[in-house]
């Protein structure tokens, strides 16, 4: 129950990176807005070519668009909110504000999520069923895969913004990041957590834990030979990397005790993968892949690298 005498939060405060001086804030925000710009520029140029070239109509580069889409969606819901309290520290957001990008953060961070799984799926397929290959991954069973991708996220997005924004907020109003998140809310309720911190913890184990488990067996079980799952690994060698990166950091973040959970330390971890892993996408699957280069190059009129 919210203790006597307490007053109810309307807005809330970040407290983003205000403890910096206004120089090392200045430095940040041309980086960070640097690194945003080459995001959407490098998923428009991604989404431009898959969709120009028919030579990118197979079901990767579906995947692909689909988690351009929505890498773009999940920067706009985080980053110039994030630019804007590198300008003007002590920024303040309402209560609905808080909810609607927690909501959105959530809807397309669990969407980028189970989109590296299905593209996971797809390489296994790929790799270990080639012969009926175009017929498991048809164009239904792709858009089946991207809708239960998005619904996945929308549901438990929900079920995370409901149950944080549920709680009574009193008195505390500072949230300690540049974001609305979900253990730096908890951390302001005037009530006991114990049942959100469960479902956290069950959400993340559910959205994180078993997708990476899945892109990680589907490259190595059912081949027989070291041979075989070496040819794997090296096909995918692009998508671990990113698979890596972005469960690695998140998974610091959610998986760890509230015990040994700081703040400070969540904050500089999510800024890898809210800024840095968005833009790990449109390099890693166009620098280091010969079909996009390829379609690149056809795009601007020269012969292709691989010819």
């Amino acid at each position: 129950m919210p203790k006597p005498n307490s007053t109810s939060v309307a807005e809330f405060l970040f407290e983003g990176f205000s403890s910096f001086g206004w120089q090392h804030r200045l430095g940040f925000f041309v980086v960070f807005l640097t690194l945003y710009l080459l995001t959407l520029s490098g998923n428009a140029v991604i989404l431009t070519i898959i969709r120009l070239d028919r030579h990118l109509h197979t079901p990767m580069y579906f995947f692909l668009s689909m988690l351009s889409i929505s890498e773009t969606c999940y920067t706009v819901a985080i980053i110039p909110c994030m630019l804007s309290g590198l300008l003007s520290p002590h920024q303040t957001i309402s209560l609905q504000g808080c909810a609607t990008q927690l909501f959105f953060y959530l809807t397309f961070g669990i969407n980028n999520c189970f989109l590296l799984t299905a593209m996971g799926y797809d390489r296994y397929m790929a790799i270990c069923n080639p012969l009926r290959y175009s017929v498991i991954m048809g164009k239904e069973a792709c858009i089946q895969l991207a809708s239960g991708s998005l619904g996945i996220g929308l549901s438990m997005a929900i079920v995370q913004a409901t149950s944080v924004f549920g709680l009574p907020f009193c008195d505390a109003f500072v949230i300690s990041h540049f974001f609305c998140d979900v253990r730096p809310l908890l951390k302001l309720a005037c009530t006991d957590t114990t049942v959100n911190e469960i479902i956290n913890f069950f959400i993340s184990i559910c959205v994180l834990v078993v997708p990476m488990g899945l892109v990680f067996i589907s490259t190595s079980l059912k081949i027989a030979s070291a041979e075989g799952r070496k040819k794997a690994f090296a096909t995918c060698a692009s998508h671990l990397t990113v698979v890596i990166v972005h469960y690695g950091c998140a998974s610091i973040i959610y998986l760890k005790p509230k015990s040994q959970s700081s703040l400070g330390q969540d904050r500089l971890i999510s800024v890898t993968y809210t800024v840095i892993t968005p833009l790990l996408n449109p390099v890693v699957y166009s620098l280091r892949n010969q079909d996009v280069r390829d379609a690149l190059c056809r795009a601007m009129g020269r012969k292709p690298l691989s010819s």
